[in-house]
């Protein structure tokens, strides 16, 4: 007797053959198949929930450069998050300047000024909801420094190449002062400068905080001060918290949307993101207030997204305003869109052309050179380029699209442009840019939707009779809400049963990506979100393991699949040519089981084993998104690995994703 494989709840590896109670419905997988897009699954980034500043970005230190203002915060100023400290009879405060900036892009600078040194007077910052400390680690001090003056500011000594050094510790420590490590620096000069050191935790601290201590009477200027874990992603510097950016690496995206979202078109034209203003050096760079509500600081900028996609494999898919505002601007009730003056339409579309050079052209290109010279001479090979996000499809809109589109085509040819059509999968917007996609016959455009989890089941065959010789689709934004925004099971197995037809039509939709993404606990605008964290730990939710079995198990070729019967199910069958092995998988979002009989008798290669992967539960059940949630264990996918014969009986589970990989080879 040929071994078969059972599926009832969870896999159990090894298991023996188990006649289905009922006649089972064969679900046949035959080959070959069509091609689909292998750039099918991939990930949405915008920095909405502090998913950048204080989230992905690494950096601990909440203002570093003194920019925080009433526009993004009405309890907000520059030394928002500072605390002047004064230790054992130091005197002396701090205050604000704009005279000397270390560069235009960054006015604001802080002035620390010492009358009397005893323990020190400095700067105290408590970062992201405190600064997260871990014995044995080390992590990496920088600031920009400028002594004034010794002694006192009138009547004391101008600083100059001759003056003694003003010195300074920089120390860890807890919130009752409880030293976790320091290093020292000695500034000389009369100019800014930027000092570096690193310091090694001596303790664990999950709530500590940055203290800069001035050790000499005088004045100076401070900017741009940060502190950064050495155990970044990838050990890059300036770079990413590592236990996040691997939450997303895990999820195997082909491509990462970038940097929104509603942050591109941002509140006004004043707000856009421009990306020139996100790459160089940090201290250069344009921060500005995010359309959410708090700070962007740009440190996670244009080149850090790109490098983050290099490093993951993934292929970058920025998205630059069309040229207007968000239509929900200025507190107008959506009637806010403005449209870029058209006597700077000609320097905008330059500035997108621009960034192809910066993203492609040779390390001896003007902007090309720039990349370069942040440390990448070989170009990032950039395909896509959204254009717009969401936008309210009026004709200042069209006009603006139409102009840039055309200079893409004819300046960048080797770009392909992603369009929008509004916020929504239907609806005037919708239809507007769908009429303007197939007028310009734009190659992709994005669409959105936010729906409750039935929508998801009931639309599942929204592509099916999708004429193939239009615009290809991007499904750029998309989540099952289900009620009380909640990250069920239900949603998540929504989700699912709704990619398994992205997948059947991969050969239209070539893109598509869950959002939002990230979201930080106690610092939420949008729920549900993908993946929900803290300081020291991340919590991914049931819809994220959807999403990382489909990002683990894509394939290039769709095979056709056949069913006998009504099932309920929902299902795809795919190749993956660089491996061979054929990937089905199996929704079952009702609550009676499915009795299946399988057959792969028309694959080319006979397959003897299969690596199985099952998420089934409580279709209620959530999973815990902070340390303090009661909640239940985390609901993960189970794997196991079996043998199976040609033809083989299943169960597919209620409220169940069932993923299997065929190989021909044995164990």
């Amino acid at each position: 007797m040929k071994p078969s494989l059972l599926l009832l709840g969870a896999v159990i590896a090894g298991c023996s053959s188990l006649a289905a109670a009922a006649e089972p419905t064969t679900l046949s997988v035959r080959g070959p198949g069509k091609p689909i897009s292998s750039d099918l699954f991939g990930v949405f980034f915008e920095d909405i929930n502090y998913a950048a500043d204080g989230g992905l970005y690494a950096e601990l230190i909440q203002n570093r450069s003194f920019d925080y203002s009433p526009i993004e915060r009405t309890d907000w100023n520059a030394l928002s998050f500072w605390e002047v400290v004064r230790r054992d009879g130091g005197e002396g405060n701090v205050a604000l300047d704009l005279a000397r900036p270390l560069h235009p892009n960054n006015p604001h600078y802080a002035v620390l000024e010492v009358g009397r040194v005893g323990g020190g007077v400095g700067l105290a910052n408590a970062g992201f909801d405190g600064v997260p400390v871990e014995a044995a680690k080390t992590y990496r001090v920088s600031f920009f420094a400028m002594p004034l003056y010794l002694d006192h500011r009138w009547g004391g000594r101008q600083a100059n190449d001759q003056t003694p050094p003003h010195r300074l510790i920089a120390r860890l420590e807890s919130k009752d002062g409880k030293p976790l490590g320091e290093t020292t620096f000695e500034v000389t000069g009369s100019k800014w400068r930027r000092v570096t050191g690193q310091i090694e935790a001596t303790d664990t601290d999950p709530d500590a905080r940055f203290v800069l201590l001035s050790e000499t009477q005088g004045g100076i200027a401070l900017d741009v001060i940060s502190l950064f874990p050495s155990d970044t992603f990838k050990g890059r510097v300036n770079g990413l918290r590592r236990d996040l950016a691997e939450s997303i690496a895990g999820l195997h995206p082909r491509f990462v949307r970038f940097p929104g979202g509603c942050l591109v078109h941002g509140n006004g034209l004043p707000n856009m993101y421009r990306w020139k203003d996100t790459v160089g050096p940090i201290e250069q760079r344009r921060a500005q207030p995010n359309i959410w509500g708090y700070h962007q600081s740009v440190g996670l900028g244009y080149f850090e997204y790109f490098q983050f996609c290099e490093d993951i494999g993934a292929k970058p898919a920025p998205i630059v305003p069309a040229a207007v505002s968000c239509q929900n601007s200025a507190h107008t009730g959506g009637a806010g869109q403005d449209g870029l003056p058209m006597e700077e339409m000609p320097a905008y579309i330059q500035e997108i052309v621009d960034l192809v050079e910066w993203a492609n052209g040779p390390p001896t290109s003007r902007w090309g050179a720039v990349r370069a010279a942040a440390g990448h001479p070989e170009p990032f090979g950039l395909e896509y380029l959204g254009v717009g996000n969401e936008d309210h499809i009026t004709p200042e809109f069209e006009e603006r699209f139409e102009m840039i589109d055309e200079a893409l085509r004819e300046r960048c040819p080797e770009i392909t442009v992603i369009g929008t059509v509004g916020p929504f999968p239907d609806g005037t917007d919708w239809e507007e840019g769908w009429r303007i996609a197939n007028r310009l016959r734009v190659p992709i455009v994005d669409e959105h939707y936010y729906r409750p989890p039935g929508w998801f089941l009931e639309n599942a065959g929204r592509y099916d009779a999708f004429d193939r010789s239009r615009s290809k689709v991007y499904v750029g934004e998309y989540a099952a809400h289900d009620r009380d925004r909640q990250s069920t099971l239900r949603s998540a197995l929504a989700e699912a049963a709704y990619m398994t037809q992205l997948e059947r039509n991969g050969d239209v939709v070539v893109m598509a990506s869950y959002a939002p993404l990230l979201a930080k606990n106690g610092h939420t605008q949008w729920r549900p979100d993908l993946v929900y964290f803290d300081n020291q730990a991340v919590y991914p939710t049931i819809n994220y393991y959807v999403q990382k079995l489909f990002g683990a198990n894509a394939g290039d070729k769709l095979l056709e699949l056949d069913l006998t019967g009504e099932t309920g199910l929902f299902t795809s069958a795919v190749l993956d040519s660089a491996t061979g092995e054929v990937i089905l998988k199996i929704v079952n979002p009702e609550s009676d089981s499915r009795a299946l009989r399988l057959d792969l008798t028309a694959l080319p290669s006979p397959a003897k084993r299969a690596k199985v992967w099952t998420l089934v539960g409580d279709p209620d059940a959530t999973n815990p998104t902070s340390a303090q949630e009661a909640s239940p264990p985390v609901l993960e996918p189970k794997e196991a690995t079996m043998a199976i014969a040609d033809a083989a009986h299943l169960t597919a589970p209620a409220h169940s994703l069932t993923v299997l990989r065929f190989a021909s080879e044995e164990p």
